[in-house]
């Protein structure tokens, strides 16, 4: 009889553990993990070569703009040293542009001047058409100049310089009028760029025009004259000659 108590206390414990199990097994309250947990997953070798550990993501930690940055330092000798070099470089390259500027510059001016050279004297030759050559005209020329230094060697030097050249100048309008137009023409082209030039010019050249003009019309007045009195005369011969008879 002592030993009923311990009896009922051996039977009690296997039925309160199997009425524990099977409301476990009828009301989970939980959730069960089949895998085992993802440290111990990731601690174990995998089974595929390609299989690599997800790496965690870098933690941000904002720095504060207030402070300054260590890594700031004070420049190097050879950072110096390749700044004045970088000076020294774009100096001499600024240098350089700017001769060659110049030079491009002076060889543009001497060709624009070689080519208004040939092709004003290429202006001045006279067209085919005239069929006027320049080789025996200009021998004429310089032939009536040098005939007019001697006619003018005894006389004062006024008659020595302008007498040479008022000869060569009109030989060369009877010899070669069409390129002596031309020689005319390009000097008035630079006269016109001195206006008082130009005016003298017009003035000395109008007014040689109307002394030339008042010395035909009184050529043809004393050719008329003249003819008239030769008339006169004539007929009074022939009036001579036939009461003669």
């Amino acid at each position: 009889m002592a030993f009923r108590p311990l009896l009922r206390r051996r039977a009690v414990l296997p039925a309160a553990a199997g009425t524990l199990a099977a409301g476990t097994l009828l009301f989970p309250s939980g959730t069960l993990h089949a895998e085992a947990p993802p440290d111990v997953a990731l601690s174990r070798k995998p089974i595929y070569d390609d299989l690599s550990p997800i790496p965690s993501p870098p933690k941000y930690t904002p720095s504060n703009p207030g402070t300054p940055s260590d890594t700031t330092t004070s420049p190097t000798p050879t950072d110096r040293l390749a700044s004045q070099v970088r000076v020294t470089r774009l100096f001499l390259h600024k240098q350089t542009t700017a001769a060659e500027t110049r030079l491009n510059n002076l060889m543009d001016s001497i060709l624009h001047l070689e080519t208004s050279f040939t092709s004003t004297i290429a202006s001045l030759a006279p067209s085919p058409e005239s069929r006027e050559q320049l080789l025996p005209g200009g021998v004429y020329v310089l032939v009536a100049a040098m005939a007019g230094s001697i006619i003018s060697r005894n006389r004062n030097i006024l008659l020595r310089a302008s007498v040479p050249v008022a000869v060569g100048i009109g030989a060369g309008w009877v010899v070669l009028p069409v390129t002596m137009r031309n020689v005319g023409d390009l000097l008035w082209r630079y006269e016109q760029r001195v206006p008082v030039v130009a005016e003298n010019h017009l003035r000395i050249r109008g007014a040689a025009v109307e002394g030339w003009r008042q010395t035909e019309v009184h050529g043809m007045a004393v050719a008329r004259w003249s003819e008239e009195r030769i008339r006169d005369w004539r007929e009074v011969v022939e009036g001579w000659v036939r009461k003669g008879r």
